[in-house]
């Protein structure tokens, strides 16, 4: 994405991080930026271009544990010779558009990216993957956050795509499974930090609501 102004926006609830490159006043910058539990506000320079390559949700780098990178706590990997950056003390290519899965795929040769079984179980339905307090932790090193806050985040996510959809609340909270209208209301105001109804009516440039 670029953009052509500058301005502030609200960074809405995400369970997932991201390796983010930047391009601003003729400097690249590679970021690691982290899942967010909450909204904030963020400002958005003019005249920037980024490239995000989003990881699913239980993936993570052993080295950077995901929890450490949470609401804000972003890192700006060094850079190297020759406009590279550097990781685990080797100077790697900046990925662009082409080359992002190649790039990924590197990481996971090096063992710089891995999932782990038991949150992998459990991000796909598997109720008993996290009976223990051990698989527990694995999920919260993993990801960042516990099991629930990550399912309320991606409902509330859900949910705001179809109240911008133009959605009626009632009909949002039914279909994404919330008790009524004022749980959804609870909801979205706290992982989203609107009311529905600002939401619907698009009062608030949101940072993006990908759609998984």
């Amino acid at each position: 994405c670029h953009s052509s102004a500058g301005g502030r926006f609200l960074a809405v609830a995400s369970s997932h991080w991201e390796l983010v490159v930047t391009l601003l006043a003729g400097r690249t910058t590679v970021t690691i930026h982290g899942p967010e539990t909450r909204p904030r506000e963020v400002y958005c320079p003019p005249d920037g271009e980024w490239l995000a390559i989003r990881f699913k949700s239980g993936t993570f780098m052993p080295t950077l544990p995901v929890h450490r990178l949470i609401n804000g706590n972003d890192v700006n990997l060094p850079p190297a010779f020759r406009g590279r950056f550097r990781l685990d003390d080797s100077a790697w290519d900046i990925p662009g558009f082409d080359n992002a899965e190649v790039f990924v795929d590197r990481l996971v040769r090096r063992g710089l990216l891995t999932r782990d079984a038991a949150v992998s179980a459990a991000l796909d339905g598997d109720g008993q993957a996290l009976q223990t307090r051990t698989s527990q932790r694995h999920f919260l090193f993993a990801t960042g956050m516990s099991f629930a806050a990550l399912k309320q985040i991606e409902r509330a996510r859900r949910a705001t795509q179809l109240l911008r959809e133009g959605r009626a609340p009632i009909d949002v909270a039914h279909d994404s499974g919330y008790y009524d209208q004022a749980h959804l209301t609870r909801s979205v105001r706290e992982w989203m930090g609107l009311t529905p109804g600002s939401l619907a009516r698009e009062e608030r440039q949101l940072s993006f609501l990908y759609k998984t």
